[in-house]
């Protein structure tokens, strides 16, 4: 399993809760250009529609070498393969107040693109700088007893 894009925001603006797996439905030369590592999932987020999951405001460099038409829209969502089990308990978890789907990574299983994604809480202002204190506070510790 490689790793072809990681969003690093995610982590830090939510509290993550449950982890799913999904396919992602792309063109031929999109998944060229995302195995090149052309994606960024920079202010993208999951949306649901109809009772179907889409990737929403994901960025996809279009292929250099693919014969595509002048019409390519890189930030165009795009449908997530997930099963209907799934679906439904993502939509009764959903209906909570303050919670949203996070794109995570993603990333190559075999030969299929997947993407991880998360249910998440937004956090507080207060929440972020306090996780920062605490990853500062860590990382003095650390210092310390390396120095020890």
């Amino acid at each position: 399993m490689a790793t072809l894009a990681f969003n690093k925001r995610a982590g830090f603006d939510y509290e993550l809760e449950d982890h799913f797996e999904a396919g992602l439905v792309l063109t031929g030369a999109e998944v060229k250009s995302v195995k090149n590592g052309h994606l960024s999932l920079k202010g993208s987020f999951v949306t649901m529609h109809e009772g179907e999951l889409f990737l929403t405001n994901a960025n996809i460099s279009p292929y250099p070498f693919a014969k595509t038409t002048l019409a390519y829209d890189p930030t165009r969502s795009r449908k997530l393969l997930v099963k209907k089990s799934e679906i439904r308990s993502l939509i009764g978890k959903l209906h909570a107040k303050g919670l949203t789907l996070v794109p995570l990574r993603v990333y190559t299983k075999r030969r299929l693109v997947k993407l991880e994604f998360a249910i998440g809480r937004g956090k507080k202002a207060l929440d972020k700088r306090s996780d920062i204190r605490k990853r500062e506070d860590n990382r003095k510790i650390e210092q310390a007893l390396k120095g020890a």
